[in-house]
């Protein structure tokens, strides 16, 4: 799975925020379903996203795509047990480095994404329901359907995403590996830094 496929599923799931004030709360598979379309049409339209606008693309991904995700609970999940060890401005710096490398990491591959169409499965919601997965299948030209999943949270703010399933790899899982050894040689700290490191290097390679 492509990095390219990753953004591309992002958006379209995650492009619409719910108004402001609005009484009821969209439920996730009808909000992932009813923008799917807007947004892949955005993508195959925008001349500049295609030609690789770097500045149109990520005020595009900080306005439509980052509100409708929970990155404290996605980098608590890609941490594991260490996030326990770090303190509070830790935690935050940890957070705020993981959303940036997500960001950039995005950014970076969005304008590949175009020719894909997703299918999301009906999904039977509780009343009381807070947590759940919106299935999706992405059909893609010339290869096999890949199977999607988003994993949300019920918040005060709507539905949010915390994790995303491609096949059987999940999106944090996949950094928990990588997060585990940077800690286990530096600490908490040490990741932090890997991380910053990290991000200064995709910047500075646009």
């Amino acid at each position: 799975m492509t990095k390219r496929l990753w953004i591309g599923l992002m958006a379209a799931f995650c492009a619409t925020a719910v108004p402001a004030g609005a009484q009821a709360v969209t439920p996730p598979d009808v909000l992932a379903r009813s923008v799917t379309d807007e947004v892949l049409a955005v993508l195959r339209a925008d001349k500049d996203i295609q030609a690789g606008n770097q500045k149109k693309v990520l005020d595009l991904v900080e306005k439509k795509i980052l509100p409708h995700f929970n990155f404290v609970r996605m980098t608590q999940l890609a941490v594991g047990r260490h996030w326990r060890e770090a303190n509070l401005e830790q935690q935050k710096l940890l957070v705020g480095e993981f959303r940036t490398l997500l960001v950039q990491t995005y950014a970076a591959t969005f304008t590949a994404y175009r020719d894909q169409a997703i299918e999301y499965r009906p999904l039977r919601l509780q009343p009381d329901e807070t947590d759940v997965v919106v299935k999706s299948l992405v059909n893609q030209s010339g290869g096999k359907p890949v199977t999607i999943d988003y994993k949300m949270q019920k918040s005060d703010d709507g539905w949010k995403v915390y994790d995303v399933v491609v096949g059987d790899l999940s999106l944090v899982q996949s950094y928990r590996g990588s997060f585990n050894s940077e800690v286990q040689k530096g600490g908490i700290d040490g990741l932090v830094k890997a991380l910053t490191e990290k991000n200064k290097q995709l910047v500075s390679s646009q």
